[in-house]
């Protein structure tokens, strides 16, 4: 079976907005991420393990807001005993079952239920701005947090500071909505889709 990308038919390459006369190196850069693992991992209440876990050699992060990762894998804290982990390594799926019993855990495999943008440039916590109420400029490399934009549910995901790289995932029912959002918002710096 094929995996049909959410943007396949909307996200075309290309330079647009106002790029003109601007070097393409300065304009934001939006790409859609595709074939990454993305499991919900929840401790359930009455589970009594110190969530001290590692998957892929890295530690569940405690903290409100706080990303942990390596090369390949991100782990989000999405709330309380609740995570994102997000993965180029498609057989974490079968290790984190391993690792983590169903007697305390719910792990879930949302990888095809979601849709990711990636922008990157110096303009792009004021793209964020546009259509999220969180105070972007309190976010740091390797905070998360989950909101809005432009009234749909987006978790947001900070790689770099300089340049500025951040992933943003929805649903994928809501992949072209948001798409189309976040376009509109990089008119006014230009953006380079690739």
């Amino acid at each position: 079976m094929t995996s049909i990308s959410a943007l396949e038919k909307i996200h075309k390459k290309g330079l647009y907005g106002n790029y003109e006369n601007k070097n393409e190196n300065n304009l934001i850069k939006i790409c859609e991420i595709k074939k990454l693992l993305i499991i919900q991992i929840v401790q359930y209440k009455s589970s009594s393990i110190k969530t001290d876990l590692t998957i892929d050699g890295i530690s569940f992060p405690n903290e409100s807001m706080k990303t942990n990762n390596n090369e390949d894998t991100r782990i989000l804290w999405s709330g309380p005993k609740n995570w994102l982990l997000i993965s180029k390594k498609k057989d974490l799926l079968k290790k984190t079952k391993e690792i983590l019993n169903e007697k305390d855990f719910a792990i879930t495999d949302l990888s095809h239920s979601r849709a990711i943008l990636s922008l990157t440039g110096a303009n792009v916590k004021e793209v964020l701005k546009k259509g999220c109420p969180y105070n972007i400029n309190e976010l740091k490399k390797n905070n998360s947090v989950n909101s809005v934009f432009n009234g749909i549910t987006v978790t947001i995901d900070i790689l770099e500071e300089n340049p500025e790289q951040v992933r943003i995932y929805c649903l994928r029912s809501f992949g072209e909505s948001l798409y189309h959002s976040i376009t509109d918002a990089c008119l006014e710096f230009g953006y380079k889709n690739i």
